[in-house]
């Protein structure tokens, strides 16, 4: 049996479809494994004057994915769906939230989108989101910005949160 390809360097010469979703779902790994080996409280820590720390970014990150692969894809709302009416309000995390619980959600929301993805091909039209009918491919290129975005600044609230633990 062939496994499908993981990494982007596996994909040079591959169709365009597997070469969008090789490189979402690096970007989906990284910013979930950003939380790896952190504490609750480190996952938590407030590092800059938005409600942004890393496990919002990933239950953020978890948002997007219930944004354009649900809603988008779907036309169910986002009340429908159990998701907050806005970007802001993803960010904002409960006491139930755990580093585990974050990480868990995130992964059964990228299998989800990979799930309502399948059947499609990207001059696909969605129709679900605000701006309209927009192809399945502008949504995977929004995608991978969005993640791009994210991950970046996930890997300097990982360095500072590393950089403040104690030597020992």
């Amino acid at each position: 049996m062939m496994l499908p390809p993981s990494l982007a360097e596996d994909v040079f010469d591959a169709p365009l479809r597997v070469q969008f979703e090789v490189f979402l779902d690096e970007h989906r790994a990284a910013i979930r494994g950003a939380l790896d080996g952190l504490s609750e409280e480190e996952a938590r820590r407030s590092l800059v004057p938005s409600a942004t720390t890393l496990l919002g970014l990933l239950k953020h990150a978890t948002f997007v994915e219930k944004v354009w692969f649900d809603e988008a894809v779907t036309c169910r709302s986002r009340s429908e769906i159990g998701i907050p009416a806005t970007p802001h309000e993803s960010f904002l995390l409960t006491d139930a939230d755990t580093v585990a619980s974050v990480q868990r959600a995130h992964e059964q929301a990228c299998q989800a989108s990979r799930l309502a993805t399948a059947s499609l091909g990207l001059d696909d039209i969605v129709r679900g989101n605000r701006r309209g009918p927009l192809p399945l491919r502008w949504v995977y290129l929004h995608m991978l910005r969005e993640l791009a975005q994210h991950c970046g600044h996930a890997d300097i609230l990982r360095e500072q949160v590393l950089a403040a633990r104690e030597p020992g």
